[in-house]
């Protein structure tokens, strides 16, 4: 493996079944990853939520409208993000993973600057996320990049809201 990443934006369909397999590993991660911290640990993917393990059964059917970026180290997926389809010139990032061998190595940033660049090329004014309050490091990395904390949009409790501008 190379220390060279490189940021990819992937449009369902069309990618190539080994980043589409990437991407699974990667989603599973993160979502294993959050029930882990939510206190909500299960054995392995079967044992999540449906909506869950349905992105990771089959990421090209549930992001359908969204682009997903993947950051690549050679053929390898090493991160990950989704961006939700454009509303009322609004966007939405989650699902932000980098596969933690991968970490300390600017993915991440890469990702949502990716993000970022794609939202201003569709005209979009904003972009939004929510972030677990618990996930300090993504925080400081959001706030880095200019997004501000927001009143929550989101029920769920210990979520914290962010978002930005878009430059056009």
């Amino acid at each position: 493996m190379t220390d060279q990443c490189k940021v990819v934006i992937v449009r369902w369909p069309g990618q190539a079944p080994s980043a589409r397999d990437g991407l699974a590993d990667l989603l599973a991660a993160y979502h294993l990853q959050t029930q882990a911290e939510k206190g909500e640990a299960v054995a392995g993917v079967e044992e999540l939520p449906d909506r869950y393990r349905l992105e990771i059964a089959d990421p090209q059917a549930v992001f359908v409208d969204d682009v997903v970026l993947l950051a690549l180290s050679g053929d390898t997926a090493v991160g990950c993000l989704v961006v939700t389809a454009s509303v009322d010139g609004r966007t939405e990032v989650k699902r932000l993973w980098t596969d933690p061998k991968f970490r300390g190595r600017g993915i991440a940033s890469s990702l949502v600057s990716a993000a970022l660049v794609h939202a201003a090329e569709g005209g979009v004014r904003t972009v939004r996320l929510s972030v677990w309050k618990w996930r300090t490091g993504a925080i400081a990395l959001y706030e880095r990049l200019g997004f501000t904390v927001t009143e929550s949009w989101d029920e769920r409790d210990q979520l914290v809201c962010m978002e930005r501008a878009v430059a056009s």
